[in-house]
């Protein structure tokens, strides 16, 4: 069913969201990007005569009620970007009496999914060495089940708009759909449009086609990698992951971040993109800093040649020149990670780069996708949001998807 074609009138629709936003140390959203992607949806449901019961995860409390993740932190930004109240349910699990009262267009906001260690369905205090691991894992399933089963009797459908937990089969992100028929369950508008991005980056390809990926790990990004190199034209590899690519080659990368059990990954890397007529960009030069501070002292050295106590915290100028004319005459361009400590602000240089590279693609009618937080708050922060094609809101369900692993929350609809 399609969003768009359901009748909502008279129905309580049970959201699933992604409102795992970050909080500052006073509990005030810092981004409320996630926030603002869910309004078409819940806005549409409303709308239509619809009333919501929204759910969302926020943090890692393990299963554990903790205070500083708690959803009711965020119910007045909810209230005051739906433009109207947000009721709040303390127990997301003892929310009927309040579901059912529910009218026409009023709002229920479900306390955090992950104080129940049922809704990721992972068993709790056993170790997975543990003879009866296996038991208690049949058990928690079992339990997952009903905990997703009581969710769904709050409500007439389901919505899952939350792309960045689509990764994860949780009661609230797949199992749910279960107790929901093919009419009565849905992807947001949201998903619709995550969906339909990364359907543009793997099967709409117009070339040529540039990756950008960043970060500190090659070991995180491995997967993603491989599968792009039998699609991307150009490769870049930048951020942390620079300095153990240098080092493979026999470089010197004084204290820069380093993975000294991947180098043999990365000259592989080198010898797949070249077996396959990939252009791989590495970051030729950095700059370079005498501690990992936004204040520290910083020098341009070649990325292969830093000084003993020195490390690279961002792409040098030859290295932006030529991720840039990697980026500049593609036409689908895909963002996922930073060049450098771009939190820093006297670190920025790649990022920015890569970003303003990015942008004039676009102008130039290239189709381009950010995806990762990371990558989010670089074009965030540049002021470069509405000089891009799409922005996804999902990490790492961004990255399954592109390594070609199919989603649960998405599979979970019948999509």
């Amino acid at each position: 069913m399609k969003i768009k074609d359901f009748d909502f009138a008279g129905k309580k629709a049970i959201v699933r969201v992604d409102f795992n936003v970050p909080l500052d140390e006073n509990g005030v959203i810092t981004d409320d990007t996630r926030i603002r992607g869910a309004l078409p949806t819940l806005k549409l449901i409303l709308d239509n005569g619809g009333s919501l019961i929204i759910m969302s995860h926020m943090g890692k409390p393990k299963g554990k009620v903790n205070a500083k993740m708690s959803l009711s932190q965020i119910r007045e930004a909810v209230a005051k970007a739906l433009g109207r109240e947000v009721l709040f349910a303390e127990d997301c699990a003892k929310a009927k009496a309040q579901a059912d009262a529910l009218k026409a267009g009023e709002v229920l906001l479900l306390e955090n999914l992950r104080f129940y260690p049922e809704e990721e369905g992972k068993p709790v205090g056993i170790d997975k060495e543990d003879p009866k691991y296996e038991e208690a894992k049949k058990e928690m399933k079992a339990r997952q089940k009903e905990f997703a089963k009581t969710l769904a009797s709050y409500a007439d459908c389901y919505v899952n708009d939350a792309f960045g937990t689509a990764h994860r089969k949780h009661a609230s992100t797949a199992v749910i759909a279960d107790y929901f028929d093919a009419d009565h369950k849905m992807l947001g508008l949201l998903m619709e449009k995550e969906v339909e991005a990364v359907n543009n980056i793997l099967k709409n390809i117009r070339r040529p086609f540039t990756a950008i990926m960043g970060g500190s790990k090659v070991s995180t990004k491995i997967g993603i990698i491989e599968n792009l190199m039998d699609k991307v034209d150009n490769l870049i590899l930048c951020g942390g992951m620079t300095y153990t690519f240098a080092k493979a080659q026999g470089g010197e990368v004084g204290n820069s971040i380093c993975e000294d059990d991947k180098l043999d990954l990365a000259l592989d890397i080198i010898a797949q993109a070249k077996a396959k007529g990939v252009n791989l960009v590495l970051g030729t030069d950095c700059v370079a800093a005498d501690s990992f501070s936004n204040d520290a002292k910083q020098q341009v050295v070649p990325a292969n040649a830093i000084p003993a106590g020195w490390e690279g915290l961002d792409a040098g100028p030859e290295s932006r020149k030529a991720f840039a004319q990697a980026i500049e005459g593609a036409k689908t361009i895909l963002w996922n990670g930073p060049a450098g400590v771009f939190e820093f602000d006297n670190f920025t240089g790649g990022s920015r780069a890569i970003a303003e590279a990015i942008a004039k693609a676009t102008d130039n009618g290239a189709y381009s996708l950010i995806g990762g937080g990371d990558s989010v708050a670089c074009v965030n922060k540049f002021g470069m949001a509405d000089r891009v094609s799409y922005i996804s809101t999902g990490g790492g369900a961004l990255l399954e998807a592109i390594e070609g692993k199919v989603l649960p929350g998405v599979a979970a609809i019948g999509e």
